[in-house]
Parts: C-alpha cells; sequence; structure tokens
C-alpha cells in the first residue's frame, strides 16, 4: 500500500504544480492563458482587432488561440505525468 499511497501523493503534487504553469495559445494577436490543467486564466484581444468589427474573425481567431492554449497545456501536463510515472513505475516500458 505504500506505493499506491506515495503515487496519489505525487499525482496531487504534479496537480498543483500544473495549477501553476500558465501556457498560452495565440492566434494572429488574440492571447488565451490557461494553467496547465486547462482552466482559462486570461483572453487578451487587442482593441485593433475588435475595431475591425468582424465579429466571426474574432470567434474564429478566439477558437484557434483556445486550442492552441489546450494542446500546450496538454503536452504540459502528460510531460508532468511521464516524469511522475518515471519515478514511480520505473520497470514499465513507455512510461
Amino acid at each position: 500500500m505504500g506505493k499506491l499511497q506515495e503515487a496519489k501523493q505525487k499525482m496531487e503534487d504534479v496537480k498543483g504544480k500544473l495549477d501553476q504553469i500558465i501556457v498560452v495559445g495565440e492566434a494572429q494577436g488574440i492571447k488565451v492563458s490557461l494553467t496547465a490543467n486547462k482552466v482559462v486564466t486570461n483572453i487578451d484581444i487587442p482593441q485593433m482587432i475588435l475595431d475591425d468589427g468582424d465579429k466571426d474573425q474574432v470567434e474564429d481567431l478566439l477558437i484557434l488561440a483556445l486550442n492552441k492554449g489546450l494542446e500546450n497545456a496538454e503536452n504540459v501536463a502528460q510531460s508532468e505525468g511521464a516524469s511522475l510515472m518515471k519515478g514511480i513505475l520505473p520497470n514499465i516500458p513507455g512510461f
């Protein structure tokens, strides 16, 4: 049971660490910031883009930026999870 408890604690530690890591997705000036746990913390839309008044363009760029940010967050979370598993399960191939 010691290994299981240790793994559970390390997973909680990684989750806490992911809450502190901020990643950004960007599309033509629109920036979406989110934690590595995929919680959006900020959206920045330059005034110039808003002044153009093209609602569809703003929405499309926002979706692109958000998806890039989510992809970056997933990459960080996988990397952190892999390093966690390497310490706990050193004899399993692929970790």
